[in-house]
């Protein structure tokens, strides 16, 4: 198990996105896989980053959580959860077969267009309901199959709440749930297959600690923050995250 530790330069880029990628979930309520595996794919084994990434997601969602379960509603939030864990094992069942570098283009593309639009000022997307909760089923499914195959549960509800509406508060309720009950399933279907090995649980006894940590901080600085100016650094996140995910999936 001691060799699968890296060295001590990979150790200080390791914990150093574990930090990042806690305190951007703790005040965002998403990103733990966007902040840190740009960091983790260039430090670690590829094959630990997806394992290690749900479970550190577990982790932050976790502390994160805390701060929006007043508004957490469960009939709300079902259609997502359902879709969810249909899409989870077909994303576990992926990671055998699939290479990630095309869906990370793909979706940082995707989060590149959206963010970019939306910060640009021209016009905001709004579907209200439009297509109700079986579109929100699929929605979910989409974002379960993100998160088993690469722990990336969070983008796609993320977009398509802004997209419905409402406070962030409302739509935190909702895809930060979704994201900590998919990861939870997703770190089950991974340990069943055995991407989840002693060498991951060996780096996440030394990451998990510090993602805490930078989850508690995100959540405080959270709790300060405007709608519009939060509305904004979502945005930004998004945009960022893109495109890492897009630089990753060329590289």
């Amino acid at each position: 198990m001691l060799e699968s530790l890296p060295d001590a330069a990979s150790l200080s880029m390791v914990l150093t996105g574990a930090f990042i990628a806690g305190f951007v979930t703790g005040f965002a309520g998403f990103g733990t896989g966007l902040v840190s595996s740009g960091l983790w794919f260039h430090a670690l084994p590829a094959p630990m980053v997806p394992p290690l990434v749900a479970l550190a997601s577990v982790a932050a969602q976790i502390v994160g959580l805390a701060t929006v379960r007043q508004a957490f509603e469960w009939r709300r939030a079902l259609p997502y959860l359902i879709g969810g864990f249909a899409g989870v094992p077909l994303g576990v069942a992926a990671l055998k077969f699939a290479t990630p570098e095309t869906l990370r283009f793909s979706v940082g593309g995707f989060l590149v267009a959206y963010a970019a639009f939306q910060l640009s000022g021209v016009g905001r997307l709004r579907i209200a309901t439009w297509g109700g909760r079986p579109s929100d089923g699929i929605i979910g499914a989409g974002g379960g199959f993100l998160g088993g195959f690469a722990g990336l549960s969070g983008p796609l509800p993320l977009v398509w709440l802004q997209m419905r509406g409402g406070t962030s508060a409302e739509q935190r309720a909702t895809y930060q749930p979704f994201n900590l009950i998919v990861l939870v399933a997703a770190s089950v279907g991974m340990s069943a297959t055995g991407a989840i090995d002693g060498g991951v649980l060996a780096v996440a006894a030394l990451c998990l600690p510090v993602t805490v940590i930078g989850a508690w901080i995100g959540a405080r600085v959270y709790t300060g923050v405007s709608e519009t100016a939060f509305r904004g650094i979502v945005l930004v996140l998004l945009l960022v995250s893109g495109l890492i995910l897009v630089v990753q999936g060329i590289a």
